[in-house]
């Protein structure tokens, strides 16, 4: 079973994190069966956020009785101390625990610092030495902001997008991170279900001993996926690497990696399925996205306002209005 240290903090686990957004999707009972299965066969790290509505409470519910055999994290979207306490408190009450092990600021425009005005980076400090976190982490989809905090020293812990289909500069990231004895987690290292095999994304990253890929999973099937491979681990061979190399060729680029933060849309457009539809439909059975319910939900984009908050707020600087009208066009095609 490959293992990975999160930096300086000592934390050690098995390389297979389970990332908990997913499981807000599924019932109470569902989510018990999947995080106590994952927990029983090796996995450690459990990643959430106060953000993903009921996730919180299923995995307090779910392994509260093992607390002290596995590793936390959640996150805050507070833009001020008082209320990064109030999430801070809510998640305890919910995880059914008197500690969070890595708590992150989840996804901020930039860099929170001692003394700051907002107050948020002192209330996590404070709380830290109250010992209710026991490391200060943060999460970002913006490199510049991701790399501000690698080099600020603040941090034990970071959290970005990482996959084969990372860049030369997300690459650097990670080298500076493990230069910095910091933490590096994974998180979208399936690209938001654009990468659809995970032998090789299991492969790429057992590569690099310093990356924790915290893997979305709702379903028996995908945790049965990579809980075979700490028994057989994939190996990253000519064939898987002609499927990376395969993907980068099609995915790199301005293509939208699903990420949410274009959400809500006034419009009523779910943004991160129909500004990916000309790709999902290239790499999966096309009727899957032919129906007629999907047929509806494509159609919105004609409804589009133009208000440009989906553009505003995208992390990667996308023309999300462009490309949904291009997907819309290009879907349009396959009707035919």
């Amino acid at each position: 079973m490959l293992t990975v240290t999160l930096g300086k903090t000592g934390i050690t686990v098995n390389k297979n994190g389970f990332g908990c957004l997913p499981i807000q999707r599924i019932s109470i009972a569902e989510a018990g069966k999947l995080l106590r299965t994952a927990y029983e066969n090796g996995v450690q790290y459990f990643d959430t956020a106060r953000a993903y509505s009921d996730s919180e409470k299923k995995i307090g519910l779910a392994l509260s009785g093992v607390r002290s055999k596995i590793f936390l994290a959640t996150k805050s979207m507070a833009k001020n101390g008082r209320d990064l306490r109030s999430d801070l408190e809510e998640s305890l009450r919910l995880l059914k625990t008197d500690y969070i092990d890595v708590y992150q600021f989840h996804n901020p425009a930039f860099v929170p610092r001692p003394g700051d005005a907002d107050g948020l980076y002192d209330e996590a400090l404070k709380a830290q030495q109250e010992g209710k976190i026991r490391f200060i982490g943060l999460t970002n989809h913006r490199l510049p902001v991701a790399q501000e905090a690698v080099q600020s020293g603040l941090f034990a812990t970071l959290q970005f997008p990482f996959s084969y289909l990372a860049s030369a500069k997300d690459l650097q990231l990670v080298q500076a991170c493990k230069a910095a004895g910091m933490g590096f987690v994974a998180m979208k290292s399936l690209s938001g279900g654009l990468i659809t095999n995970g032998a090789a994304a299991y492969a790429f990253a057992a590569t690099m001993d310093n990356v924790l890929p915290i893997w979305g999973m709702q379903r028996e099937t995908e945790l049965e996926e990579f809980l075979s491979f700490q028994e057989d681990p994939p190996v990253l061979d000519a064939h898987l690497q002609a499927v990376i190399d395969k993907d980068r060729n099609e995915l790199t680029g301005s293509f939208c990696r699903g990420c949410g933060y274009c959400l809500p849309c006034p419009a009523g457009i779910d943004i991160p399925t129909a500004a990916r539809m000309s790709l999902m439909l290239r790499r999966a059975p096309a009727k899957n996205y032919l129906t007629p319910e999907r047929q509806a939900n494509m159609k919105k984009i004609l409804d589009c306002r133009h208000c440009n908050h989906c553009k505003n707020n995208c992390p990667y600087g996308l023309d999300t209005p462009k490309l949904l009208k291009k997907n819309y066009d290009e879907y349009l095609t396959f009707l035919k």
